[in-house]
């Protein structure tokens, strides 16, 4: 599988996550180029999707005006074939499984690999069905990034055995510090793999940053990317 290693090797990783298509694909280009350039370790792109249960309201309205604005998957990975003449920062796709089965598996994830995205994180795929995209990733050196929650403790073992890359612990922003702590610990003891986690958490050994990043683009639109750039260098330079 992809190596993801190098993400989490210095330091905590920064992870900023923005949605394909919000505002528009030439914006999307722009700002994976430019928060690479910030410090950015590891960009997750999210597939807008219609029927989206993102839990951020905030990101649910980025994936519609990604939809209106005609995001399809053949646009993005034509996008990203253009960044790939002079980005090569790390990119892991968060899609649902409508997307992915409605372009086809195999299809999907061979374009994956020749666009370099290294990781797909899919939020309604039940662990024991993993099995529907393994094989596909695989063989296009894709890993299938496990996701865990506070409610997930009784199936840490399992997960976290299996876990490739590393790990999304999806906590609520008022979750308490020293139980999202005490999560990554059930999984290390486990594995020691990596585990990224929400921005505002002191724990993890990554950080994902979603929603003040779409707020910024929601304000901003096509003039977002300077605004955005700033957000992830300041951010980098706290984590240290």
């Amino acid at each position: 599988m992809s190596n993801l290693t190098h993400v989490f090797a210095n330091g905590r990783a920064l992870i900023p996550f923005i949605t394909a298509g919000d505002p528009n694909l030439t914006t999307t280009e722009q700002l994976i180029a430019q928060m690479a350039r910030a410090g950015a370790d590891l960009i997750e792109l999210g597939i807008p999707f219609s029927d989206s249960t993102a839990a951020d309201p905030v990101v649910q309205k980025a994936e519609s005006r990604a939809i209106i604005g005609g995001a399809t998957l053949d646009k993005i990975f034509a996008m990203l074939r253009r960044l790939r003449q002079y980005c090569n920062v790390p990119i892991a796709f968060m899609s649902y499984l409508n997307p992915i089965f409605a372009y086809g598996t195999t299809r999907f994830m061979n374009n994956c690999r020749e666009v370099a995205v290294c990781a797909v994180i899919v939020p309604d795929l039940p662990f024991e069905e993993r099995d529907e995209l393994l094989p596909d990733c695989r063989a296009n050196d894709v890993s299938l990034i496990a996701m865990i929650t506070l409610t997930s403790r009784d199936r840490i073992q399992k997960i976290a055995e299996q876990a490739q890359g590393f790990i999304c612990c999806m906590t609520p922003p008022d979750a308490e510090p020293a139980a999202v702590k005490e999560l990554i610990n059930e999984v290390k003891r486990v594995k020691q793999i990596p585990c990224a986690v929400n921005a505002g958490c002191s724990a993890g050994d990554g950080v994902i940053a979603g929603s003040v990043i779409a707020r910024l683009i929601e304000k901003y639109g096509p003039h977002s990317v300077p605004h955005v750039t700033e957000y992830v260098h300041h951010l980098k330079i706290a984590l240290g």
